[in-house]
């Protein structure tokens, strides 16, 4: 029996952020029922370029395994009928709309208590729902410029970089789901539920971590750094070899030890100075350090798609099983 067994949560959800956090839910076992705009369906069923049927793509099936589906107007009379006939059954509703919309369509607390004093609504926006930005839509790349982690990826010289996937969005749906929960938990025990509220652009800053605290502290700005260098940490960067590129991580003392164990003489100036692994000076003489980086063999293989080849990969416990369906809707009698 998996964990969330037993409980039921609605989504009216799109792209990224909601349909990830909804996905954590499914395959933890609740049964989610993705709630979808007639007569097409979620935007994110036709982006290609690959189809796993008409309006089915691979994109949209990437966080949807393990759901259930149904076409509802809710703006209309018989759609909000069969919406409301659900909400009652219902743990949780949640949604990812801009932040001026939950309430113009009846999917808050406030909204849904009448009908489930216990629901708990979970809204996942661009700005949050009480501000003069609500009615702003976002989206992850746009998050990643307006909080500054662009700023911190790429090359010194080059332009500044998003990262390769949409890490806003997927956080902001894993932190939607641990709010969910949480209140969940609260709400089995009060009766009472809640309106929960993630924003991506609160997400956005909370990722900047320890340099948004080193800012707001001693007033240092962080900066891109040569080939994905750690901003204290060394050696933590990329480098070149004859066939490719590879990732040194000594986040320590003791990897810093073991990667520097051909070199004493490094160790013995660096302990001189400081500790080995927090020593500026070295930091500043990364690229001397390369010929005993490839000696000690301490060398992380930058991930790529390969890594799903990894026969490791197979012994891993398998909390997460998907089941895929076959792109159809349910009809919302058949959901009770």
């Amino acid at each position: 029996m998996k964990p969330l067994e037993g409980i039921r949560v609605l989504t009216l959800e799109n792209f990224g952020a909601g349909p990830y956090g909804s996905a954590m839910l499914a395959e933890l076992g609740a049964e989610v029922i993705k709630i979808e705009p007639g007569p097409a369906g979620e935007p994110s069923r036709r982006v290609g370029p690959y189809f796993a049927a008409p309006g089915d793509s691979l994109y949209y099936q990437t966080w949807h395994a393990n759901k259930k589906s149904v076409l509802l107007d809710l703006k209309g009379a018989e759609g909000r009928a069969g919406f409301e006939r659900l909400v009652r059954s219902a743990d949780a509703v949640m949604n990812n709309l801009r932040g001026d919309q939950p309430a113009k369509l009846g999917l808050d607390y406030a909204s849904l208590s009448r009908l489930n004093p216990k629901i708990v609504c979970l809204h996942i926006s661009a700005y949050g729902r009480d501000n003069e930005r609500a009615a702003r839509p976002g989206f992850d790349y746009l998050m990643q410029a307006e909080a500054g982690l662009m700023s911190l990826t790429g090359e010194p010289e080059g332009a500044p970089s998003r990262a390769g996937v949409a890490i806003v969005d997927y956080m902001s749906g894993a932190t939607g789901a641990v709010g969910l929960l949480a209140c969940l938990l609260r709400a089995q025990k009060s009766g009472i539920g809640c309106d929960v509220d993630v924003c991506l652009y609160d997400v956005a800053l909370h990722q900047l971590g320890y340099s948004a605290t080193w800012y707001l502290n001693e007033g240092f700005e962080s900066t891109r750094q040569p080939r994905g260098a750690h901003l204290s940490l060394t050696p933590t960067q990329t480098f070149t070899t004859a066939d490719g590129w590879v990732f040194v991580a000594a986040m320590n003392e003791a990897f810093w030890q073991g990667l520097s164990a051909g070199d004493r003489k490094i160790i013995a100036d660096a302990v001189k100075n400081g500790i080995a692994w927090q020593n500026a000076e070295l930091v500043k003489q990364e690229n001397s350090l390369v010929d005993t980086f490839k000696a000690a063999g301490m060398i992380v293989i930058t991930p790529d798609p390969k890594a799903f080849r990894d026969p490791v990969i197979a012994k891993v416990p398998k909390l997460f099983e998907s089941k895929w369906g076959a792109g159809m809707y349910d009809r919302i009698q058949a959901i009770r």
